[in-house]
């Protein structure tokens, strides 16, 4: 059965939501409609919906001219399985020391682990983090700078963990160390658990379904002198008076998540909360900040 996208974008949150909210009422009904900040500093917002059916285009007119939106792009998607596609098209990832590879490349894991290295299985799922996209792999090549310039870290959080890569690489290059992973979706944190239990980790990884920090076991566990933080630019910023309050003096944050033209203001959040850039590394558009609690 074929599925009909129809994307649009126009400035401001308030009227990007108001616009999804007019969507949702159309007929035909969309499946599911969503609204996401396009993080290139431009303020313009997409709303994007999907149908089972061709959508009403003189509707979507209509609804566009109403709240100044672009024309919306209509497109029918194919059937893909896109997991087998993911599976085909991710090789495993090398990022310093961490070897990051799915099942469909399990005997590539297994040389990697019989060459010393740390190999760490994830599964291509819904949730985010494989470590092909630039700010996870910008995330681990940070981490493994660290511990090549020989710190340890004894509290380990990974905030926003998804499939809890970053998490699941402390855990094996740190055998004593706490290491917390969380996730606001209970989906990722599911997947996050899976993946923990995969890669022999069951009682290292502890997983919680937390927005932030706002959860008393990291509450209790705090503070971590270790934080992994790979989300977005807006709520990286949001959550920089909470670092300082949980991160400790000489504790260090391993940011991503954000464009290299987002890391500037990101870099001002955190060193107006208390801290010093560390490092910066570029991966085409994508930045991974190291920052250190002063």
């Amino acid at each position: 059965m074929p599925t009909y996208s129809a994307l649009t974008t126009l400035p401001g949150e308030d009227a990007a939501r108001a616009l999804a909210d007019v969507m949702e009422r159309m007929t035909p009904e969309p499946t599911g409609v969503g609204v996401f900040e396009i993080e290139d500093g431009s303020g313009l917002w997409e709303v994007g919906a999907y149908f089972l059916e061709a959508p009403d285009m003189v509707m979507l007119e209509v609804v566009a001219v109403a709240f100044g939106a672009r024309p919306f792009a209509v497109s029918e998607i194919p059937e893909v399985d896109w997991v087998a596609k993911v599976r085909r098209e991710l090789s495993p990832v090398d990022a310093g020391r961490f070897y990051v590879y799915g099942s469909h490349d399990i005997e590539a894991g297994a040389a990697a682990k019989a060459a010393g290295r740390v190999a760490l299985q994830i599964e291509a799922t819904v949730a985010f983090g494989t470590g092909h996209h630039g700010t996870t792999l910008g995330c681990l090549l940070a981490f493994d700078g660290l511990l090549a310039a020989g710190k340890r870290f004894a509290k380990v959080a990974d905030i926003g963990c998804g499939t809890a890569v970053l998490a699941m690489a402390a855990a094996a290059t740190l055998p004593d160390a706490l290491v917390i992973a969380s996730d606001i979706d209970r989906v990722a944190v599911d997947v996050a658990e899976a993946n923990v239990a995969i890669n022999g980790l069951r009682g290292r990884v502890e997983c919680l379904e937390a927005a932030g920090f706002q959860h008393p076991r990291l509450a209790e566990a705090g503070p971590f002198d270790l934080v992994f933080a790979n989300i977005l630019k807006g709520p990286l910023i949001e959550l920089a008076p909470d670092m300082a309050r949980q991160v400790a003096r000489g504790g260090v944050v391993i940011l991503s998540g954000l464009l290299v033209v987002q890391a500037e203001a990101v870099i001002a959040a955190y060193e107006a909360a208390g801290f010093r850039l560390h490092s910066r590394n570029d991966l085409g558009e994508w930045s991974a900040l190291v920052l250190e609690r002063t």
